[in-house]
C-alpha cells in the first residue's frame, strides 16, 4: 500500500520515536506534528480520555500506537487502524494489535465497537468531517461512543496538507480538516451522535464524548 504518510520523514520519525515534522497547506496554513508525544507512553490527557472508554475500542489513525499500548494493559480489547505502514509496526511492537488500512475499508466487527477513536486531531481526517462521523456511525453498536480531540479555535477549515520536515522536503498532497468543538457538534447531530460530555485539559486539549443516537 502507498500513501502520502508511508515513504516519508513520518514513516522514519515513527520508527525512530521522535522528530520534527509539519503539516503544510497550499495556503499557507502550518500545523507542527507531536512526534515526540505521540511515540511516548500515553499521558494524563491520554488516560483521561481512556478511562471513557467501553467495550472494544478501535483507535483510527492509530499511529505509534501509546493508545491501543495503554488500552490493552488496562484489559480492553483493542484494535488500532492506520494507512502507514511504519504506525502499524510500531503498534504491534509495544504489544498491541493494529490493521493496515483505510477506515474506509472494510473493517472486523463493523457495528460492534464500544468506542472508537478520533484523537490527536484526526478527526481531519479525509477532509470531510462529516463523512468521517458518518463512517464512524456505522463501526460502533447501538449506544456506542465516539470520543473527539478537536482544536482550540473555533473553525472549520479544509486543506490540502503536505508532509514537510521544515528544510524543504515535502511529501504528496492530501486532504485535511481542522475542526472546533462547534462545528463538530453540527456535524455530529446530522451523523446519528448526541454530545454527552466535553473538557478541557490542563495542557490545553480539547474533547468531546459522543454517543450513537438511538
Amino acid at each position: 500500500m502507498t500513501d502520502p504518510w508511508t515513504g516519508t520523514a513520518y514513516d522514519c520519525a515513527l520508527l525512530a520515536g521522535r522528530g520534527r515534522l509539519f503539516l503544510r497547506g497550499t495556503n499557507g496554513w502550518l500545523l507542527p506534528l507531536e512526534l515526540d508525544r505521540w511515540c511516548a507512553r500515553a499521558d494524563s490527557c491520554d488516560l483521561a480520555v481512556l478511562r471513557r472508554c467501553e467495550g472494544p475500542v478501535l483507535d483510527i489513525g492509530c499511529g505509534a500506537g501509546r493508545l491501543v499500548e495503554a488500552l490493552t494493559v488496562r484489559g480492553h480489547r483493542a484494535l488500532g487502524i492506520d494507512i502507514c505502514v511504519s504506525a502499524v509496526v510500531c503498534t504491534v511492537l509495544r504489544g498491541g494489535r493494529a490493521r493496515l488500512g483505510s477506515v474506509f475499508d472494510a473493517l472486523p466487527g463493523e457495528g460492534q465497537w464500544g468506542t472508537v477513536l478520533l484523537i490527536d486531531g484526526n478527526i481531519g481526517i479525509g477532509g470531510v468531517p462529516s463523512v468521517l462521523l458518518e463512517r464512524a456511525r456505522q463501526l460502533v453498536r447501538p449506544g456506542g461512543r465516539l470520543l473527539v480531540e478537536t482544536v482550540a479555535a473555533d473553525v472549520d477549515a479544509r486543506h490540502h496538507v503536505r508532509i514537510d520536515d521544515g528544510l524543504g522536503k515535502r511529501g504528496a498532497a492530501f486532504p485535511w480538516a481542522s475542526v472546533g468543538r462547534r462545528a463538530l457538534l453540527r456535524y455530529a447531530r446530522t451523523a446519528g451522535w448526541t454530545a454527552t460530555e466535553h473538557w478541557t485539559t490542563s495542557r490545553r486539549r480539547h474533547f468531546s464524548a459522543l454517543t450513537a443516537s438511538p
